[in-house]
């Protein structure tokens, strides 16, 4: 009989399909290989890409049932393996481990290599800190790391009030950019307060009809909208999008247009983490939590999260 010292409580996934599929279960607890930190999580950010992979669509070739879903993480060092100087017993912790291989982040405990985390912002609580890694990391990767976006850049964000969203106009402003930040009316208010120089209400009529000659987009919705953004760039402008199914209409339609394109997936990356943790330390990043769920309640909370009319970050306690 296992001694219950070697369990821990997780969210389980034996078959895609959705929400309804996650089990509370007891699984034994990891143990970190050399380089690879354990981690009591205290709290798991939930993403949209938890969604499309519960319902079998996403990453599925790094993935394999059973599955423990989640990557986003904040949580306390429990144990150091061997060669890992980065980090110490009682450091509490963020990251986004893994990705897009399983990280098992809706359980109690997960190993991960220690350059997959950053100390946790100081001035952030666990759940907060759960919320930032994937959405921060990818909003960062597109605007610094691709874009290079600085002082005087117009940059268009798609989707501005979402996870990602609301974090890129934040990040874009610190670097000086103008930005336009693209939504619904009735969240023209919240994106104003975290800097936006322009809101676009996309209900009232097309983008493309009330905004022109931006240097960059960073596209978060997907789909035809894709297509639409490229006529807001000037001439030689970048859009980039996290959904490569759309990437050779997007090569295609750019080229006409005289435009650029690029297709991005976040990766793990600890000198993002770093820069984002200092943002937020130093007030010129928040991250905006609308709800939090208990572990057991995993299913509800990604129910939330399928549903896409969330502004900011949904969280699991753990």
């Amino acid at each position: 009989m296992p001694n219950p010292e070697s369990l821990m409580r997780a969210i389980q996934q034996n078959e895609w399909g959705g929400p309804d599929r996650l089990q509370l279960v007891q699984i034994a607890r990891p143990t970190p290989l050399p380089t690879e930190v354990l981690v009591r999580v205290k709290a798991a950010g939930i993403n949209p890409v938890d969604v499309y992979t519960a319902q079998g669509k996403a990453y599925m070739r790094a993935l394999s049932l059973p599955y423990v879903p989640g990557w986003d993480v904040s949580g306390i060092v429990e144990q150091v393996g061997y060669g890992t100087t980065r980090f110490r017993v009682g450091d509490e912790v963020f990251g986004m481990p893994w990705f897009p291989r399983a990280a098992n982040a809706y359980a109690e405990y997960l190993v991960a290599p220690a350059r997959h985390l950053a100390l946790k912002p100081r001035s952030l609580s666990f759940e907060q800190a759960a919320a930032l890694p994937l959405a921060g990391l990818t909003a960062w990767e597109m605007l610094v790391d691709i874009a290079k976006v600085g002082p005087r850049d117009r940059v268009l964000i798609n989707g501005a009030a979402g996870g990602v969203g609301h974090l890129a106009v934040q990040i874009a402003k610190a670097r000086g950019a103008y930005v336009v930040a693209v939504a619904s009316g009735a969240k023209r208010r919240f994106l104003e307060e975290l800097g936006a120089d322009v809101t676009i209400d996309y209900t009232i009529c097309a983008v493309e009809d009330q905004i022109a000659d931006v240097d960059v987009v960073i596209e978060l919705v997907g789909g035809e909208v894709c297509l639409q953004m490229l006529r807001t760039l000037r001439r030689g402008g970048l859009l980039i999008s996290a959904q490569a199914a759309w990437a050779p209409q997007l090569r295609s339609e750019g080229e006409k247009l005289g435009v650029r394109t690029s297709w991005y997936l976040v990766e793990p990356n600890h000198t993002g983490l770093e820069a984002l943790a200092r943002m937020v330390d130093d007030g010129l990043l928040k991250i905006e939590v609308t709800a939090s769920y208990p572990l057991e309640k995993a299913a509800e909370a990604l129910g939330k999260v399928a549903e896409r009319r969330s502004v900011g970050k949904v969280v699991l306690t753990v």
